[in-house]
């Protein structure tokens, strides 16, 4: 009878999910997703139409956990409805691939001119692994930093917190060499017993790997792939740009996606002067994201518009500013005329601006506050008061903050 009754329940959840997630980005996102090589899917015929248009992730986990004919349970076990509620509700951004890409079961020599290649897609939500279980070095001052010196550890492990994340339904995992965590994480995935075709897992090369040369690059992936447990990464990203070796270890992650490793290149903290290095060297394909800050309190127009009238996808990270901006007058007034989280609304910003949102946090509970954004929406009234939170002085001390690190 119990279980009777939840079914009922998420059939009726699901139901109604098809209309309450087809809603269209704002005005500001709307240019941003826009691109030919990045596009959203869409949700009916009708608004096959619309490029603007949400996908809600229906019936796919919900479906296979339904009731049969003969009344069996509909849940392979109780976990699966939490994770469901996140997973049935996360669109999916489409990057349309360059040419290299290949599906992970093709051989080495069947997918260069295959003309079915598959598109590379990921959730618009992820959770972020930094300064998860263990403590790096400031990446402000990093820069000669070694990725293996003693980190510092911190109450829960990263295998717990990411579990965690997967038993909530987060399905894209962001990681990093500089995390000093990928081994942790890689248990967590094994242990969950979830498909590696049902996620989408990202790394990024550090700075010091970049600068000792290409084989030092292949053999960092290498490691990073041997760490998480699989034979292929979705998405690798070049860290930071480093002055006169970035583009030399982006040709090898090229190199190296060709070789059927890496499914998709991109980018992070790159400014538009990086970028053209890469243009002005002849890449064959260039970055598909760029993950930067992004938030309300550092929302960069003119670099988020360049980037976007290339087709590159902007990833946000610092989505929610560390909790430091959860009492400011402008939030918490949004926040509470929605009766969300100050952190639900800083979310919601990132979303409806067309971004890549990756929050993260150790307790399971932020966990799932974190990813209920895609429910409500905020008026164009409100996107831009958040807007305006972005002062000339924070414009500033980044950009200070950018050239020492990169110097």
């Amino acid at each position: 009878m119990y279980w009777s009754i939840i079914g009922m329940a998420l059939r009726l959840s699901t139901f109604f999910s098809i209309f309450r997630f087809a809603k269209p980005f704002g005005a500001s996102s709307t240019r941003i997703m826009s691109s030919d090589r990045a596009i959203i899917f869409k949700l009916t015929d009708d608004q096959k139409k619309n490029p603007f248009f949400l996908e809600s992730k229906v019936a796919l986990e919900m479906t296979s956990n339904s009731k049969d004919a003969s009344g069996e349970s509909m849940a392979q076990d109780s976990k699966n409805t939490l994770a469901s509620s996140l997973y049935k509700s996360v669109p999916m951004i489409s990057l349309k691939p360059p040419q290299f890409l290949k599906k992970p079961e093709q051989s080495k020599d069947s997918y260069k001119d295959d003309p079915n290649l598959p598109v590379l897609t990921m959730p618009q939500i992820g959770f972020g692994t930094y300064k998860v279980g263990i403590v790096p070095t400031s990446a402000s001052s990093a820069k000669s930093a070694v990725a293996n010196e003693a980190p510092k550890s911190i109450e829960r492990t990263a295998e717990e917190c990411v579990a965690d994340a997967l038993d909530v339904g987060y399905r894209f995992i962001e990681c990093a060499q500089f995390y000093m965590n990928e081994s942790e994480v890689g248990k967590a995935i094994a242990k969950s017993g979830i498909e590696r075709k049902d996620l989408f897992l990202c790394s990024k090369v550090w700075t010091t790997t970049i600068e000792q040369g290409p084989q030092a690059v292949e053999e960092q992936l290498e490691r990073t792939l041997a760490d998480l447990g699989i034979d292929y990464i979705d998405l690798y990203l070049i860290h930071w740009p480093v002055p006169g070796k970035h583009v030399e270890a982006y040709k090898t992650l090229e190199r190296l996606a060709k070789d059927g490793k890496i499914r998709g290149i991109g980018v992070s903290n790159y400014a538009w002067e990086d970028y053209l290095e890469l243009k002005e060297a002849g890449v064959e394909n260039l970055p598909l994201v760029n993950q930067i800050e992004i938030n309300p309190f550092l929302y960069r127009k003119n670099t988020i518009a360049r980037f976007a009238e290339e087709g590159v996808v902007l990833q946000s990270y610092r989505s929610l500013r560390d909790g430091k901006a959860f009492d400011d007058p402008t939030v918490l007034k949004v926040a509470q005329s929605h009766n969300r989280s100050a952190a639900q609304i800083l979310g919601r910003w990132c979303v409806q601006k067309g971004f890549i949102y990756i929050p993260k946090s150790v307790r399971k509970d932020r966990m799932v506050e974190n990813s209920k954004v895609f429910d409500f929406e905020l008026s164009d009234e409100e996107m831009e008061e958040l807007d305006d939170l972005t002062t000339e002085s924070a414009i500033e001390t980044f950009g200070n903050l950018y050239r020492k690190v990169r110097q």
